[in-house]
């Protein structure tokens, strides 16, 4: 349906066409639409027949027809790409002989001349590596891209070819930049064969030869109008390497006489594109990034101890390698802490994430964790306050812990997992076992009961705590990465540092791995000669009412004695504990037990009993006639302090710095 006829009496018409000629008469109008563009003219109409200059009538039967859309075939090689602004270069033949440069390449890198090879006239080509990919574009047609080559000031050091007379430095010579290059096979049309060359008095007077001089600049034994860069070049004979660029004009000249048909040529374009700003960009990205790594670990750094403490029955050493350059750094963290009577906490953990938000988080958790492990809380009492303490830093925050206790007494590692992976065993024999006790889920999910498992570590044993980064891989199953881990931990001997190195060598850590990687090992010495002289335990059960308290004064004075103590720390050892044996007795229930042990550093007095309230110091009043023993114990012992033991009950124990030999 032509709907031309009828839009005149559709609905709302007459306005739509008042508001578009009040527009019209608003906007000027171009010089050529009076003669062929508007409805007046073109019935022969004036364009203002009042000469008042007033729009004339609207003629809402007629429309204006399209303008016509402007084509490209008048357009040269040059107007194409002599003002393109980026590296245009045209090459031909298996020598890639210069057809052509534009004028942004000519601008920083001089003109150079026609026919000349691009080894020996574009020797930045050369030095950018061009030169190989445009053989094999050659040879197999397609196109090849290199990236980000780049370009200093005034090109490549090497010597440029010979300059046009005249040719000044460009803008782009100003500063050196970067550059995409894009190797493109093309095919250029063989010059059109003329004439064999007559004597010059048979072409005396005669003026041009296809509309262009006969008397070309000789390239390569060919004569070449030397107008290369108007995209006019022509050869006066056809040769097989040789290239003609001709514009659209050059057809229009004189005909010349037939020659023999030729093959087109085959050649590349080169085309250089500007990326010095995308470039720079990236680098002050990576830049940014890099900064913001480096934070990141200085904070993970110095959030973790500067100086891991060393206690008197075990040796330990651990390792923390941040991920690679392009890896983020993640939330592992490591930690060993005394918790006196001669016990000792270890703990190992990973923040799931990365960046500094995992750090900060891990540095909360670190800072908890030593603080809970002062209360000297069994294992799984400590995980389950870290657990209520992740949920409330970030609830979409988890991580991953083990925390273990080494009583020497026991010769026993007694843990907790919340998700971490299982702690390595390596017995004196050279056996390794994994702690086969369950765990529980990370922390920070909540609503779990985590439990104590123990595994045995007596003299000679030693263990590993790692994370798994050490272990995982992104194409194997992360146990295969800890069956790996066995095996290696198997073999490693040495000191705790030597075999830290050794077990993140075997594993293949390099400074490029993609996850943080924390490592603890801990020994637990077997002692011979000299050294087992200085580590003694002795023990006696209290048996009975109050007559155990003289028992157990004579019983310290005498074990106090054969360990050659100085007096002043026998009788300071001796009223210790009288008043712990003393504080159990009466607070107290059975069984009850008196320990005593020397390390090569302090001497440990602990009284357990099977009553759970553990006690606490408190000002005793001058009328009261009890409560000043933890007071006494507090004032003339190094440090005191108290726990609940697995089996029901409490110890409480203080510690004597030994005199420095």
């Amino acid at each position: 349906m032509n709907f031309t006829r009828w839009s005149a009496r559709l609905p709302r018409t007459q306005r739509r066409i008042a508001a578009r000629a009040d527009r019209g008469a608003r906007r000027p109008k171009p010089a050529a639409a009076a003669g062929g563009g508007s409805v007046p003219a073109a019935r022969g109409e004036s364009a203002d027949p009042s000469g008042r200059g007033e729009p004339p009538a609207a003629a809402p039967c007629d429309a204006a027809p399209p303008a016509a859309v402007p084509t490209l075939d008048g357009l040269s090689a040059h107007d194409l790409l002599g003002q393109v602004p980026a590296l245009v270069a045209v090459v031909y033949g298996p020598e890639h002989r210069v057809a052509y440069l534009n004028d942004t390449y000519v601008e920083l890198f001089g003109s150079r001349t026609p026919g000349t090879p691009a080894g020996q006239a574009l020797p930045e080509l050369r030095e950018l590596g061009l030169l190989p990919l445009m053989d094999q574009v050659l040879r197999s047609g397609k196109p090849r891209t290199v990236k980000s080559r780049r370009v200093p000031a005034g090109g490549p050091a090497a010597t440029p070819g010979p300059r046009q007379e005249g040719a000044a430095p460009g803008p782009g010579r100003s500063r050196h930049g970067y550059y995409t290059f894009t190797c493109s096979p093309i095919e250029m049309a063989a010059p059109k064969a003329v004439a064999p060359a007559r004597p010059a008095d048979e072409r005396a007077g005669e003026g041009a030869v296809d509309g262009t001089p006969v008397d070309g600049t000789p390239v390569d034994g060919l004569p070449v109008d030397g107008s290369i860069r108007d995209g006019a070049v022509r050869k006066a004979v056809a040769v097989p390497e040789a290239v003609a660029i001709e514009t659209v004009a050059a057809d229009t000249g004189p005909a010349t006489e037939p020659g023999p048909a030729t093959e087109p040529v085959r050649g590349v374009l080169v085309f250089g594109a500007d990326v010095t700003d995308q470039v720079e960009s990236a680098e002050r990205l990576r830049a940014s990034e890099r900064l913001q790594r480096e934070a990141a670990v200085t904070l993970q750094r110095s959030l973790l101890p500067q100086g891991l403490e060393q206690p008197d029955d075990l040796r330990v050493a651990a390792t923390y390698q941040p991920g690679g350059t392009d890896a983020a750094v993640g939330g592992d963290w490591y930690d060993v802490i005394t918790l006196g009577a001669g016990r000792t906490a270890l703990v190992i953990g990973d923040v799931m994430g990365r960046g500094v938000r995992a750090a900060a988080v891990m540095g909360q958790l670190r800072t908890a964790v030593r603080a809970y492990a002062r209360l000297d809380l069994p294992p799984h009492e400590v995980l389950q306050l870290l657990d209520g303490l992740a949920a409330e830093i970030d609830p979409h925050q988890i991580a991953t812990c083990v925390y273990a206790v080494h009583d020497p007494n026991e010769n026993r590692l007694v843990y907790a997992s919340a998700g971490h992976l299982p702690i390595l065993v390596r017995d004196p024999d050279g056996t390794v076992r994994r702690a086969s006790e369950p765990t529980g889920p990370p922390l920070g999910t909540g609503g779990w009961l985590h439990t104590t498992g123990s595994v045995p570590l007596g003299p000679g044993a030693s263990a590993v705590l790692y994370t798994d980064g050490l272990v995982e891989r992104r194409d194997k199953d992360i146990y295969d990465g800890v069956a790996a881990l066995e095996r290696v931990f198997a073999g490693a001997t040495g000191s705790p540092q030597v075999m830290c190195d050794r077990l993140i060598r075997a594993l293949g850590i390099t400074a490029e791995h993609d996850d943080d990687v924390a490592v603890l090992v801990l020994q637990h010495p077997a002692r011979t000669g000299h050294d087992a002289e200085l580590f003694h335990n002795a023990a006696l059960e209290l048996l009975g009412g109050v007559e155990a308290a003289p028992r157990a004064r004579a019983f310290a004075s005498g074990v106090l004695a054969s360990w050659r103590f100085p007096m002043e720390l026998r009788d300071l050892g001796v009223l210790a504990a009288s008043e712990l044996v003393a504080n159990s007795l009466q607070h107290g229930t059975p069984p009850m037990r008196l320990r005593l042990r020397r390390t090569d550093r302090r001497l440990i007095i602990e009284v357990t009993d099977g009553d759970e309230h553990l006690p606490r110091r408190r000002r005793a009043e001058p009328v009261d006639e009890a409560g000043r023993g933890i007071s006494i114990v507090a004032t003339i012992a190094s440090s005191w302090g108290s726990r609940r033991t697995p089996g029901g009950g409490k110890a409480v124990w203080c510690e004597f710095a030994l005199p420095a030999d």
